[in-house]
This record gives structure tokens, sequence and C-alpha cells, in this order.
């Protein structure tokens, strides 16, 4: 029966796991196993989180030394202002917190676990101590546990104790919680789970501990850059009006409503409702996404560093031939190679598989009695058998003697590597690799295989053991390039990423498979190369080489962090063991939904098939959504800071607040809740065409430009109002309101694209909505009885025909500036 228990013998005993009620008991008194017990917030927790910004805090702070200076009106306003701002803050965030929560299911790691007799796949979270957990290759260890039967089981436990090479773990030995399987297999108990296990803070460290990308620095750096221009700002129109006003308590008031209305505070709304809203259509792409911050960087990504199997290459190995050393097909070369294969432990290699796929071959002569795992020094695994000579059995039944079964250690790997190990004398080796380069010149992978029969049997075996072989010949393999690849890369090419093979394969291979599919030139390095460099040589190296062949590990995180020291946004592609710490270096790490554990578990992104294809998806959407970020930064900077320098001049100047704290406020309010449409803008195709990284020297000189363009027109308006109308205390508030809202809201339309407004994308429908629909409801607010609560006043309709004047001649000035503007920017750029 499909469903029927199963009995599972280990070293004799018979364990069925436990019961799901045990489970359950245990779950109650232990808790999950995560690092920290997930918080899954409540809608009214979540709602609480907005009074814990310390923009919300100063407003507080503000209403009620209004309250008590007697100011009672302007403290409720103050009061229903931060109230209705946070709830549309609450609904965004809370909104994409459950959007993230949705695909975060999608990748929850799981562990193969026996439950009432029989095997589930759990996620890890609900593993509880006592359970049985079955681990093989590529997963990660996922409590701690004791050892119940293993099979030539190695993990790696270098980020936990420092051991630099696998360990092997035998029957009854500990394992721990964040190791990584490399070989082999095993069945463990699990002793302790979540925040008891051994290494807990370790591994909780190792979690957070991720390298920001280059969208998280560039906002890093932003937010320092308007803190510190608030602050400085902020606190020189206080001392001004405190001085020039004599009333403390107004201007405190005063100019901390203008730090709240100065500050861009809802740009983590805006990036939060950008991700989100770009995370779901990705998905339904086939990209997901881990990371939600990954998102601006993969649209900002010129660089694609990728190993070439699978994903350059159809995936499906072939093996084709089998030869020795005069390049005779040999019978006996695939023997020895199939058993290494055959007899190879947890999850096997695309080679093994197509070894073991070529031909059955059973021989009951052999055994497998050791195994020896691969890495990447010595680029080869070994497997030894115990069998028996027939000719030697015969003579030994004869004399009625008992037959000693011997050893053979047989080893596959790398050729340079191998031929390293043999006994082939300098002319021999020479020959070997001429063959080899044929071969790999024709377009194969070429792996070499070699043996010695043990003169004497051990116990067990260690590399230092793969010594003194004897060189039997190649197996061949064939891995063609997918039929549509060429296409795919020219069109990564014209979206400006740049490709670069990063391969464990030898230098020809990877540069026959490279011509195939399309590479004009190759410049490569190979791994002797890359260590005969320094990291500064390597940096300027690395940009113009496209292959590296025959890296290890170590050697890739060197080839990443070298690209990125010389400002390039790197993403990263790999599904295997020796991928895990690229992933986390590079700005984007990207996997696919069949990978190993650990690699999908220091992935950023997750592609649902390891095709290209998704890739440009993903990279065009990401070059949305950052474009749609940096519009609402670009346009929030600039009018902030001019409405700063307005208003530090007009401090200056003028014997009355150019306008008070609750108008602030309000204009801050409408303002900011009209820029949330700007997620869902149109974008011009140039912008998705090209890479556009994070740049805080282009936002410093777009927020002069364009913030001093807009204070020259406040400080028009502030003339026209005061000098020629005359207009004093509302009047002139009211005025320099209307003017202030309209341009600061209307000139979205002309510095969200480069281009012409006559040219560009029309703004998507919601955009001009929102804007326009912003500009109507601040002008009725002012200009109608409404306003009386907020302290404006009904103002004549010639005044109005003159401002808006004013703001028409503004956008004219604006769209003329901006060709200018960024004609001169990007002729520094080339």
């Amino acid at each position: 029966m499909k469903n029927s228990p199963t009995v599972y013998a280990v070293n004799g005993l018979i364990s069925n796991g436990l019961t799901t009620i045990e489970a359950e008991k245990r779950q109650a008194a232990y808790g999950l196993n995560t690092f920290v017990e997930m918080r899954r917030q409540s809608a009214v927790s979540t709602f609480f989180e907005e009074f814990k910004n310390p923009l919300v805090i100063m407003l507080l702070c503000a209403s009620a030394i209004s309250f008590f200076s007697g100011s009672y009106v302007s403290s409720v306003l103050i009061i229903a202002i931060i109230i209705i701002s946070s709830i549309i803050n609450f609904v965004v965030s809370y909104k994409s917190q459950k959007s993230a929560e949705k695909l975060a299911l999608q990748i929850q790691p799981k562990a193969i676990v026996i439950r009432d007799g029989k095997e589930i796949a759990m996620a890890v979270e609900y593993i509880v101590p006592g359970d049985i957990v079955r681990l093989e290759a590529g997963n990660i260890v996922p409590a701690d546990g004791k050892v119940l039967a293993s099979s030539d089981f190695f993990v790696n436990e270098s980020s936990l104790t420092g051991e630099s090479f696998p360990v092997e773990k035998i029957d009854a030995a500990e394992v721990y919680l964040g190791s990584g399987v490399v070989t082999g297999s095993a069945t463990i108990e699990v002793v302790n789970t979540g925040v008891r296990t051994k290494f807990f803070d370790i591994v909780a460290l190792l979690a957070k501990k991720e390298q920001p990308n280059e969208f998280e620095r560039g906002i890093k750096d932003f937010s320092i850059l308007i803190t510190r221009v608030v602050i400085v700002m902020t606190v020189f129109v206080f001392l001004v009006n405190a001085l020039l006003k004599h009333d403390i308590l107004e201007s405190l008031v005063f100019s901390l409503a203008l730090a709240v209305g100065l500050t861009p505070e809802l740009l983590p709304m805006i990036i939060a409702l950008n991700v989100s809203k770009a995370s779901i259509k990705m998905a339904k792409m086939g990209v997901i996404v881990k990371k939600l911050s990954a998102i601006e960087s993969f649209g900002s990504m010129d660089i694609l560093c990728t190993d070439k199997t699978g994903t350059l290459t159809e995936d499906r190995i072939a093996l084709v031939r089998c030869v020795d050393l005069n390049n005779i097909e040999s019978d006996e070369v695939f023997k020895l190679a199939y058993l290494t294969s055959y007899y190879h432990t947890g999850t096997k290699s695309p080679l093994d598989e197509a070894i073991v796929e070529y031909r059955n071959l059973q021989d009951e002569n052999f055994k497998k009695f050791d195994e020896i795992p691969f890495d990447f020094e010595r680029r080869r695994n070994s497997i030894v058998a115990e069998f028996t000579d027939d000719a030697d059995a015969n003579k030994d039944t004869d004399a009625g003697l008992t037959n000693e079964p011997k050893h053979i250690l047989i080893s596959k790997g790398a050729p340079e590597q191998m031929l390293e190990v043999t006994t082939l004398t300098v002319e021999q080796k020479i020959k070997a690799m001429a063959l080899f380069t044929e071969l790999a010149e024709s377009g194969y992978r070429v792996l070499a295989v070699a043996s010695r029969e043990m003169t004497e049997n051990k116990d067990r075996y260690t590399p230092v053991d793969e010594k003194n072989l004897e060189f039997r010949g190649f197996i061949a393999f064939i891995d063609p390039p997918k039929q549509d690849v060429k296409e795919v890369l020219d069109e990564l090419v014209r979206r400006g990423i740049t490709i670069k093979i990063v391969t464990g394969d030898h230098g020809i291979i990877a540069e026959k498979v490279a011509t195939e599919v399309g590479f004009t030139s190759i410049k490569m390095l190979e791994s002797a190369e890359i260590d005969a460099l320094s990291d500064e040589e390597l940096a300027h190296k690395a940009e113009e080489t496209n292959i590296f062949a025959r890296v290890t590990p170590a050697q890739k995180n060197r080839i990443i962090e070298a690209l990125k020291s010389r400002s390039h946004v790197v993403g990263y592609m790999g599904d295997g063991i020796n991928d895990a710490p690229s992933l986390r270096t590079a700005d984007v790490g990207i996997s696919v939904s069949n990978a190993i554990d650990v690699a999908k578990e220091a992935a950023d992104i997750i592609l649902v098939n390891k095709s290209l294809k998704q890739l440009i998806d993903g990279v065009v959407e990401g070059r949305r959504t950052f474009a749609n970020t940096t519009k609402y930064i670009n346009m929030a900077i600039s009018s902030n800071f001019g409405n700063m320098f307005s208003m530090t001049g007009a401090s200056m100047f003028l014997p009355f607040l150019p306008m008070l704290p609750v108008q602030l406020l309000l204009n801050n309010l409408l303002y900011e809740s009209s820029q949330f449409a700007l997620t869902f803008d149109n974008v011009d195709e140039e912008i998705l065409n090209k890479p556009k990284p994070w740049d805080l020297g282009f936002i410093k000189k777009f927020m002069i430009v364009f913030g001093s363009i807009s204070s020259v027109f406040d400080f028009l308006t502030f003339f026209v109002l005061y000098k020629i109308f005359s207009l004093t205390g509302s009047s002139f508030q009211t005025g320099w309101f209307i003017e202030s809202f309209a341009t600061q809201t209307l000139v979205i339309f002309i510095i969200r694209t480069q281009r012409s407004i006559f040219s560009a994308k029309w703004a998507h429908p919601l955009v001009t909505l929102a804007s326009v629909g912003a500009v109507v409801v601040a002008w009725y607010i002012a200009l109608t009885a409404v306003g009386n609560i907020f302290g404006f006043t009904t103002i004549p309709f010639k005044y109005l025909v003159c401002i808006a004047g004013i703001v028409g001649v503004y956008l004219v000035v604006v769209e003329i500036a901006k060709k200018y503007f960024y004609s001169n920017y990007l002729a520094k750029r080339s």
C-alpha cells in the first residue's frame, strides 16, 4: 500500500520516528526550530509600529508643546494628520508584509523526517528533539543531532568550527545545525533545536551577517546625507525664528514641522510598495525573490558571473568516449569509472549520472569498502573496492586456505591533478596531456581515471593514499549548448549586462563552449594566474576577462569582490555546494528551485527554471522598480531642498512665519500621499535597456540644481505676494501654500523622465489622477471655508491667476533646465 507505514531499521534497532501527537507536544515544549522566533505581526501591532518612527515622535512632541502653549486647534490637527498618515503607511506596509510572507512559503527550507513510520518532507522549523532525519549531499543539517547510521558521510563545518576541510561523521558522532553535507548520506536523531543548539550564536550571526547589496549601500549613504542637511537647516531656522520673532515655542513647533516636511519619510513605504508589487509580478514570471532589497540591485546589475553547465549548455551530459593512453576505446577504463560513480554516495553529479546511465555494469566480484570524497584542492574523488582474484581464489581453495579479498583504490577527476599522482613518466604525461587537449578542443568535458591495487589492506583510507596510481585513461562527455542561448546572450548584452563564465572546467572546454554560444573574443584567466595576482591587479584583470577557468570556491569569491571594487553591480548564478559563499558575496545571488539547500539558502533570487530568459524578465522588472523608486527620491529631495532653502530665507526677512506648522504638515500629508501612485508609473525604454547603478553624486547635483530653481520661484512668489500684493499673515500663507504645493506636485510630470515631456512615455493614469487630484484637494482646502481650520483665508481671484502663471513658468523653466542638465550629465558619463 502506498500510504502504509514503513518500519526503519537503524543499526539493528527498529524506529518509526515520533508520532504526530508526540511531536506536537514537543513542539509546544521546545518551540519552533528557528534562530529567532518568527514574528508574524497582527494588523494591530503592525499599525502601532508606525508610532515608533522618530519623525512621528517628533510630531507628537510638537503637538504636546502646542497644547500646553494654548494652541489647542493646532495640537488636535497635528494629531489628526499623524493618525491619517500612519493609516496610509500601515495599509501599504501590512500589504507588503503579507505578500512577502506568502512568497517566503514557496522557498521554505525542508528536510526529510520520519514521522508515524513514514518519510515526509517537512519545513525545518517544525522539527523537534527526537525526530529522525535523513540527510544527503547538498542538505543543510537542520538541528543538532547524533548520527544513527551513515555512509561516507562528510560535512563542512568551516563556518562553525574553523575546520577548512570536510569532516567525516561516523555512527554516534555529533552533527551541528548549519553544517553542510558535502558527500555521503546519514540518518540522525535530533537532540537540540533552535536556540538550544551548540553553535546557535554563530549560526544566527551567519544568517544575519550578509553584506549589504549595492542598493542598500546607496540608501544608507542617502539617508546620512539627508539627515545631515535636515538637522543643520532645521536648527538654523529655529535659531533665526527664535531670535527675530521672540517666540521660542512657536519657533520650535515650526522647526519640528519643517523637519518632518523636508524629510522624505515615505521613502521606506515607497520602496516597500515598489518591491512588493515587483516581487508578486516576478513570481508569476517564475522568479521568486527571497530578499526584497535585491530587486533594485537585480535591475542595476551590469555583470553576471555564471557557470556554463546548465546555464549556457543543455545540462544533459552524455558519456561518449572511454579511451586509454593510446586513444583506443577501452572497456576497462569505463569499468573503473563506473565503479567510482555507481558507489558514490549522496547526490550524484551530472557526470556520475551520465556514466551510470551509459551502460548497466554490475560485477559481483567488486564491493565498495570505503570512499574518499571530492574536494576542490584535489579535484578528484576515490572509492576503495574489495575484490577476489579468481586465480588466487582457486589456488587458496586447492590449498584449503581462506581467500582474503584485496582492495583497489580507484580515482576519477581533473586530468591535471590526476596526472600528478600517477606513475607516468614525463614523456607519458606529455602524451596524456596532448590527448586531453585534443579531446577538450573537440568540445568534450574530460576526466582522467587511475587506480592502484593496495599491497596491504587498511581499515580506512584518506587522500594520503591517492599516490603511485596507474593511469588507465580518459572518459569524455558532451554537453551541447542550449539552442536559444546565443539569442538570450545577445539580448543581455543589448541590455548592458556582461556575461563572465566562471567554471571549474578546463579553459579549453570553456573556450569551446563560449565560442559556440557567441563570444566574439576570449580573454581568459586560469586558477594559477589568479593566485599570482594581487587583489588590485585582479580587479583590473577581471574587468577585461570573460572566462575564469579551473577556479576554486575561494577564487570565485575573489573574482566577485574584485569586480565589486571597480564599482560594478555583480550578479552570481550557481546551484552547487561550492557556490554558496559566492551567492552571499555577490550583490545579487541567483539560484534555481532544484538547487541544493545550501545554495538556495544563500541566494537572494530563485529561478523556477534554470533559464537566462527568466533572468531577462527579472532584470527588466528590477530596472522598472529602481527607476520608479529614484523618481520619488529625485522629486522629493529637490522639492524638499528648495522648500528648506525658501523657508530659511523667508524666516530671515519676513516678520511672520511663511507657513504655519499645521499648514506645513497638511502640505506634507497631501503631497506624500499622492506619490504612492509612482510605483505604477510607466518607464521609458532606454531606462530598461541599460543598468543604472546607485549614484549619490547625481542625486546631490539633482537636488542642488532643481531645488535651487524651486527656491528662485518661491522667492519670486514671496516678492509678488508681500511687496506687490501687500499680503501678510494668513493671506500670504495661503498664497504660498497653493503655489508651493502646485509646483512640487506637478513637477513630477517633468522630472519623471529624461526625455522631453512631449516624447516621453505618458505617465500612468494613476500618477496623473493622484497628482492632479492632490493639487485640486489642496487648493480646495486652502480657498474654501475648510481652510479656516488650518489658518487659511480666501484671496482674490486675480492673485490666483498670477500664482497660476508663476507655476506655469516654473514648469517650463524646469523642462528647459532638465534638457541641459541631462545632456551635461550624460556627456560626462561617456
